[in-house]
């Protein structure tokens, strides 16, 4: 097998099986990562999602808000500065295009939190805004989610609008100094204690981890198939050697039959043409 196996051509189905290995323990590898982060974020979305609220000045400060503080549940108090609504467009909602209406509150420090009230459908006509209900006046209690600010599209949209919820371009718009993180609308209450009409609220964050803990397995799995494939086929190959070898260097073993013994038959004696007699 081992002269086998030193072939040209077996020692190419080698290094094939050795490069498929390799990028199947990498493939791999890259799913185990993407199962932890989907693992990581939904034991975060399940431990804050449903915990009693806590003050946004404990959760939210002047800083980027830190991933392990993203979606905390958190309540405050403060006044909507509604002539600064923006509408953040292309975001989705059971499978629908619309906006994001966000709204900033402005607290009693003088600061704001960018709140989002909840989602809105696209208007008949794309260049005309959808119709959103108007946002509470006077002081509100509201109760939500805090989310730290989104990366940056790098797009210019028009005025009032956001590509993304991107805290610092949405400061430029508002006007008014933003936390490092915005909230997510749960509930909100005046201090009569009745609320408003408001956008249609988000759904809840996906917490399912997905196929790629399978899929890293899977990959693990795959790892030996190629050599296995080799093994196979290099057996099969020296036991075919071994045969054709044997049969060359050994006399036939065929038991001689009764034909083998029988006298040669006469020739044929030649037909004699009518033609060949006139010829002679």
């Amino acid at each position: 097998m081992v002269r086998v196996l030193l072939s040209r051509r077996w020692l190419g189905a080698l290094a094939a099986a050795a490069l498929f290995a390799v990028a199947a323990f990498y493939l791999g590898r890259w799913q185990w990562h993407r199962y932890e982060a989907k693992s990581i974020r939904a034991e975060r979305i399940c431990s804050h999602y449903s915990a009693a609220p806590r003050p946004l000045e404990s959760v939210v400060t002047s800083r980027p808000l830190p991933l392990s503080r993203d979606w905390t549940r958190i309540q405050t108090s403060g006044t909507y500065a509604a002539g600064s609504t923006l509408l953040v467009r292309n975001r989705p909602w059971r499978g629908t295009y619309g906006y994001e209406v966000m709204v900033p509150l402005v607290l009693p420090t003088g600061d704001a939190v960018l709140v989002d009230r909840g989602w809105v459908s696209n208007a008949s006509r794309a260049s005309a805004l959808p119709a959103v209900p108007p946002a509470p006046v006077g002081e509100v209690t509201v109760i939500g989610w805090a989310r730290p600010s989104e990366p940056s599209l790098g797009r210019r949209p028009l005025a009032g609008q956001l590509a993304s919820i991107n805290l610092p371009e949405a400061q430029r718009q508002v006007g008014v100094p933003l936390l490092g993180g915005y909230v997510v609308l749960q509930t909100e209450a005046t201090t009569s204690g009745s609320g408003s009409p408001r956008p249609r609220a988000l759904e809840r964050p996906d917490t399912d981890l997905g196929p790629h803990q399978a899929y890293a397995f899977q990959w693990w799995l795959a790892m030996p198939v190629g050599f296995v494939l080799i093994f196979f086929g290099v057996r099969r190959e020296a036991r075919e050697s071994r045969l054709v070898q044997a049969a060359g260097s050994k006399p036939s073993s065929r038991v001689p039959g009764p034909e083998d013994h029988q006298p040669p038959r006469p020739p044929r004696a030649r037909k004699v043409r009518i033609w060949d007699e006139e010829d002679a």
